[in-house]
């Protein structure tokens, strides 16, 4: 694949694709997922009719991934429209930028704090307390630098995703004491809340 061609790698090509990736949506529901993270526009569109045709349940969360890149309010706007529940927005959008994009959506963004290295790298713990005031609901998350790609996973990576998960971990205890250093009035979401899709313990669908 040439360096131009990498960006429809993103994408689903063609129509059969497409439906390989609404029955894993299906079978994931089955299974007790209660969201999915998509990178297709066309995937977001067929997410609103399989909620609307009772496909996927109505609180199935569905999250537009930061491949995407909905860099302004239009293109924001449009996903939510689409369907979208959560938007994961660019890495390296400045903060009036992002905040053009908070006035044109109502659903929650998510943000990284510290970004993978292959989506910039770039670090804005400092920016955390100014990021929640200005843009919530948002979600602040937390990637790691230095990263080994991991994906997709399996049982043969266990050992280094269980050191990873443990280095997110600290790291959004850092993203806390900052939280709690500059600006302790910040209202945090309660542990399990509907629109980050926790999935059940129970199946909500017959497994098939």
């Amino acid at each position: 694949m040439t360096t131009s061609g990498q960006s429809i790698a993103l994408r689903h090509e063609g129509v059969d694709q497409l439906v390989y990736a609404m029955e894993d949506l299906k079978r994931g529901a089955e299974l007790g997922l209660r969201g999915a993270l998509v990178a297709d526009e066309g995937l977001l569109l067929l997410t609103k009719e399989m909620k609307r045709h009772k496909i996927l349940p109505d609180d199935f969360v569905v999250k537009v991934s930061v491949q995407v890149s909905a860099a302004n309010p239009v293109s924001a706007k449009m996903l939510e429209d689409m369907g979208a529940d959560i938007i994961n927005v660019p890495t390296s959008l400045t903060l009036p930028k992002l905040v053009s994009i908070r006035q044109a959506i109502d659903i929650p963004m998510d943000i990284y704090i510290e970004v993978p290295d292959n989506y910039g790298g770039f670090l804005r713990y400092y920016e955390i307390p100014e990021i929640i005031r200005v843009l919530s609901p948002v979600y602040i998350k937390f990637g790691l630098k230095n990263h080994p790609d991991v994906y997709p996973s399996g049982k043969h990576l266990n050992d280094i995703n269980i050191n990873l998960c443990k280095e997110r971990v600290y790291l959004a205890l850092i993203g806390m004491q900052m939280i709690h250093r500059y600006y302790p009035d910040a209202k945090m979401s309660n542990v399990g809340v509907d629109d980050l899709g926790v999935p059940l313990v129970q199946p909500k669908f017959n497994i098939k």
